[in-house]
Formats: structure tokens, C-alpha cells, sequence
């Protein structure tokens, strides 16, 4: 049985089969030892059965017959004395002469040598005592050596199964701690994208808002020059539908109409702003009430010359056809307007859309700035506790050495209390 400290590289047998061996070579062994001491008992119990019966056996025949029981006894229990010793005994006998001196010296010799036998027996006892007692010890010594052994070997089991334990608590920990790398990670690729989008979102707001300040500045430019001119823009609804724009002009008496002819003339004026085409209808107004001026004065000295039925005909459709082409041009400048109303308030919604997805876009990114603060508090709050399981595993590893050394040194002993047993045994 291998009783050795096991490497960190060796295989490990399983808690309960090594156990489950060592206690069986341990019962095996003890067995074989209490089987040779009780046959040991037994035989010195039979030996001492036996020479108590010689012993009494022998004191009944010298208490019945002295003379002869003391010769036979003498002869066999005193074999290892010399030929000389028994004619010194038998001259001395022969010499003396007497019966009853020579019963008396057996007697005397038979009561010694009982006395030496108790003795001899009682000097047996003690050294039985002695073996007995030791031995006792010896197996209480081994039953507490087997006993720390078994709780060295449970508290090894224990500490192993700790060991494991913590082994999967820290290969689960850093399973955990890797999904929420990934997840700190996504987050802050989610946050960046989001971050970009907030920056071109915020970009597009400005352009718009820009956009939007020079549309108002453009019409705040047109109705100026509007007002400087002098012209008023109404929207009435006909009867039939239609807008019907009227533009009046302040500086004159009547209002004044636009022709088709007029509207059509301002928008073939090329690809100018809306400013700059008022500004040439404007001139041309000015020009065609110039021209009117000069004709209401020719047309005055003709009736005074006399040709005033040839002229007024024609100064008639003059007249209706400059109001026609300046109705146009106002139809046309009204609905232009309108138009750019209409552009004007579909741009202060983009911009309240845009304002409102700015918000929002705001929110998600302080959602995820604190998504990823919280992200890095948890991955410190688990890389404190991958630290603390850590000490604790190297706490408990250094434990598990210290019981494997002392369980070493448990066996050693074992070991040799195990030789010294032997020992005994085969010095008796």
C-alpha cells in the first residue's frame, strides 16, 4: 500500500476507493495480529494449565510419599544437576545414616524448589502483565494513530472537495466576467454608433436651421422691399375656387392688375431668386406707369388737338392690357409665396422632428453611458471577488500541503509503531 504524499501532476485515486483500501489493508492487519495473539494466548494459557497440573499432581504424590516422590521429582525436575551433586547427596545420606534426616532435607528441598516454582510462576505472570499492558498500549497507540489518520484523510477528502468547488466557482466567475466584456464591449460599439448618429443628426439640425434662417432672412428681405415699393399682397377665395391676388399699389389712386403677358415675363426672368424677380417686376411696374404717365399726356394733348375719338380706343386696351399682365404677375408672385410658406413651415417641422430625434438620441446616449458606467462597476465588483476566491484558493491549497505533510508523518509513525509491533511479536 502506497502511503506516500501525492504530487500536484500525479493522478488522484478517488476519495472513497483510497479510503475504502487503506482501511481494509488497516482491519486486515489487525486481524492478523489479534489471530496471532490469541493464539499465543491460548497456548500459554494451555502451558500454564498443564504445568499447574504437574505442579499439583507432583505436590500430592510428595505429600503421600516423600521418599520416593522426592527422588522421581528430583530426578525430573532437576536435570541439570551433576553426578557429583548426587553422591555428594547420596554419601552424605549414607553417612548420616538416619530415615528421618534424609526426609527432612527432602522435604526441605521439595518445599525450596515449590517455592521457587511459585516464583518462577509469579515472575511469568508479571512478565505477562507486562506484555499485556504493553501491547495494550500499543493497540490504543495504533487505534489513535488509525483514528487521526481516517480524520487526516476526511479532513483531505474535505479540503479536495473545497478545492473543487472553488475551482468551479472561479472557472464560472470568469465565464461571467467574459460575457460581460462582450456585453461592456457591445455596448460601447452600440454607444459610438449612437454617438455618430447624435453627431450627424446634430450636423443635419444645424444645416437645417441655417437653411431656415436664410429662408427667413429672404422673406423678411421681399416683404421689406415689398413694403418699400409700396405693394400689399391679398389673398381672396373666388367663388369659383381659385385664389384671386389683388396688388395694390400705395403710391396711386386704383389698384393696379397684372397681364399674362407680365406673368409670363417674370417667369422667364431665368433662374434668379424670387427677390430678384420682384425686384425687375418691381422696375418694370415703374417703367409701364412712366409710360402710362406718357401716354394719360399724349393722350390729353391729342384731346386737345382735337383727336380724341381716334386715341381712346386704343388707350383703352392699353389700359386693360397692363392691368391683365399686372394681375398675372401678382397671381403668380402669390402663389410663389405660398409656396414658399408652405416650404417654410414643412422646414420648421423637419426641425422639430429633428429637434425631437436630437432629444431622444440624447437620452439613449446618457441610457448608455450609464449602461457602461454600471458595466465597469460590476466588472470591478467581480475582479475584487476573482481576487478574494483567488486567496481563498491559495489559502486553502496551502492547507491542503500542511494535511498532506502531517498525514505523511502520521504514516511514517504508522510505519514504524508497525515495525516495532512485528518486532515483538517475533521476539515472543
Amino acid at each position: 500500500m502506497d502511503m506516500g504524499t501525492q504530487g500536484s501532476g500525479r493522478k488522484r485515486l478517488p476519495n472513497r476507493e483510497r479510503l475504502t483500501a487503506e482501511d481494509d489493508a488497516l482491519n486486515q492487519i489487525a486481524r492478523e495480529a489479534e489471530a496471532r495473539l490469541a493464539a499465543k494466548r491460548a497456548a500459554r494459557a494451555e502451558a500454564r494449565e498443564i504445568r499447574m497440573k504437574e505442579l499439583e499432581r507432583q505436590q500430592k504424590e510428595v505429600e503421600e510419599r516423600p521418599d520416593k516422590d522426592f527422588t522421581e521429582k528430583g530426578s525430573r525436575s532437576l536435570p541439570g544437576l551433576s553426578a557429583a551433586t548426587l553422591a555428594s547427596l547420596g554419601g552424605t545420606s549414607s553417612r548420616r545414616g538416619s530415615g528421618d534426616t534424609s526426609i527432612s532435607i527432602d522435604t526441605e528441598a521439595s518445599i525450596r524448589e515449590i517455592k521457587e516454582l511459585n516464583e518462577l510462576k509469579d515472575q511469568i505472570q508479571d512478565v505477562e502483565g507486562k506484555y499485556m499492558q504493553g501491547l495494550k498500549e500499543l493497540k490504543d497507540s495504533l487505534a489513535e494513530v488509525e483514528e487521526k489518520y481516517k480524520k487526516a484523510m476526511v479532513s483531505n477528502a474535505q479540503l479536495d472537495n473545497e478545492k473543487t468547488n472553488f475551482m468551479y466557482q472561479v472557472d464560472t466567475l470568469k465565464d461571467m466576467l467574459l460575457e460581460l466584456e462582450e456585453q461592456l464591449a457591445e455596448s460601447r460599439r452600440q454607444y459610438e454608433e449612437k454617438n455618430k448618429e447624435f453627431e450627424r443628426e446634430k450636423h443635419a439640425h444645424s444645416v437645417l436651421q441655417f437653411q431656415f434662417a436664410e429662408v427667413k432672412e429672404a422673406l423678411k428681405q421681399r416683404e421689406d422691399m415689398l413694403e418699400k415699393h409700396g405693394i400689399v399682397l391679398n389673398s381672396e377665395i373666388t367663388t369659383n375656387g381659385e385664389t384671386s391676388d389683388t396688388l395694390n399699389n400705395v403710391g396711386h389712386r386704383g389698384p393696379t392688375k397684372i397681364t399674362k403677358e407680365e406673368l409670363n415675363a417674370l417667369k422667364t426672368m431665368g433662374d434668379g431668386t424670387l427677390d430678384i424677380r420682384l425686384k425687375k417686376l418691381v422696375d418694370e411696374r415703374e417703367c409701364l406707369l412712366e409710360q402710362i404717365k406718357k401716354l394719360k399726356g399724349q393722350l390729353e394733348e391729342r384731346e386737345k388737338n382735337g383727336k380724341l375719338d381716334n386715341l381712346r380706343p386704343g388707350d383703352d386696351v392699353l389700359e386693360n392690357g397692363t392691368d391683365m399682365h399686372v394681375m398675372d404677375l401678382q397671381r403668380d408672385a402669390n402663389r410663389q409665396i405660398s409656396d414658399l410658406k408652405f416650404k417654410l413651415a414643412k422646414s420648421e417641422q423637419e426641425i422639430t422632428a429633428l429637434e425631437q430625434n436630437v432629444i431622444r438620441l440624447e437620452s439613449q446616449v446618457s441610457r448608455y453611458k450609464s449602461a457602461a458606467e454600471n458595466a465597469e462597476k460590476i466588472e470591478d465588483e467581480l475582479k475584487a471577488e476573482k481576487r478574494k476566491l483567488q486567496r481563498e484558493l491559495r489559502c486553502a491549497l496551502d492547507k491542503t500541503e500542511e494535511l498532506e505533510v502531517s498525514n505523511g508523518h502520521l504514516v511514517k509513525r504508522l510505519e514504524k509503531m508497525k515495525a516495532n509491533r512485528s518486532a515483538l511479536l517475533s521476539q515472543q
